[in-house]
């Protein structure tokens, strides 16, 4: 009975290191659609009055636990029943993931500062007008974020899913589900966060009194003040970084002969130039093809909407 039970604790605690390990691994790999989702969700709840801001992103993180509810039954039936789909599944999310990348350069390249602050201004006057049903405004932004979160969870789970393929069924619960657990929690938290985040800095700020301390404290509101822009836009930058690097690199591992192009490639550059390009080379390789497949992706996208006919 002791040999037993000590049996299966050791196998328990290889599980859960497994779990632990691939968990790990699974979040570095998807760390390219989160950091997109943390800057995506937050613009979301732009144009929403500050007293609505935290009450949207809940509705959010209940519409995302639910979308995640769907997604993982889901996943793990692939996994049991068509493991062959798991690598054409990825193939197409990191496709998804060029084509969002580069939709977004396209929109900011074609689209001049002026138009863009002229919907910025459309917007504000819109808030402002007593005749907009802003209870209808923010339903439709709480939707808009929620099938948007359900394609960047899907990328998530899919991203995860390939990690876990050849692990035990158990291994393939535990992490997809503490994954899933995981990146709500985190990203929702980090959103409410940042989009009170010059609420912070405001109330800072406007502190009263002559001491240091008070001095100290406005002086860090406005320091949050001046951050919180640049904030946003390094996280959207980030994240459009990352969705070539993480979707490329699923394309090119997913496709054989420019997996071996690239690491041929590398071991070259290593010999010739030295470790440092050598671990540069990949990553480099990977948003290129990120970039390239983009385009391609957005091109037959649009192509496909010129074709589709008119109602």
């Amino acid at each position: 009975m002791a040999s037993s039970l000590l049996a299966l604790i050791d196998d328990i605690a290889t599980v859960l290191d497994d779990v632990a390990l691939l968990s790990k691994v699974a979040a570095k790999k998807t760390a390219g659609v989160l950091g997109d989702d943390l800057a995506l969700n937050a613009q979301q709840v732009a144009g929403v009055k500050a007293d609505r801001e935290l009450p949207v992103v809940w509705a959010v993180a209940r519409g995302s636990f639910i979308n995640k509810a769907i997604l993982v039954p889901a996943a793990l039936a692939i996994s049991a029943f068509a493991p062959w789909a798991v690598t054409p599944l990825l193939m197409v999310g990191g496709a998804f993931l060029c084509y969002e990348g580069f939709e977004k350069l396209a929109h900011k390249f074609m689209h001049s500062a002026h138009e863009q602050a002229a919907e910025h201004e459309a917007l504000a006057a819109a808030l402002s007008n007593p005749a907009v049903d802003l209870v209808a405004l923010e339903k439709d932004k709480i939707k808009g974020a929620v099938r948007t979160d359900f394609i960047l969870s899907a990328e998530i789970i899919a991203i995860t899913l390939g990690t876990v393929q050849a692990s035990p069924f158990v291994t393939q619960v535990a992490v997809l589900c503490g994954i899933a657990v995981a990146m709500t929690v985190g990203v929702y938290g980090l959103v409410a966060a940042i989009v009170k985040l010059d609420d912070g800095g405001l109330y800072l700020s406007r502190r009263t009194g002559e001491g240091a301390w008070p001095r100290l404290q406005r002086s860090g509101g406005r320091a949050i003040l001046w951050a919180a822009p640049w904030l946003m836009k390094g996280l959207s930058l980030a994240g459009t970084a990352a969705m070539f690097l993480v979707g490329g690199g699923i394309l090119t591992h997913g496709f054989a002969p420019l997996h071996h192009f690239i690491e041929t490639l590398t071991q070259q550059v290593a010999t010739g130039a030295g470790a440092f390009l050598a671990a540069l080379t990949p990553l480099l390789m990977d948003a290129l093809v990120g970039l390239v497949a983009g385009a391609l992706v957005l091109l037959l996208v649009g192509l496909a909407k010129r074709l589709k006919p008119r109602a």
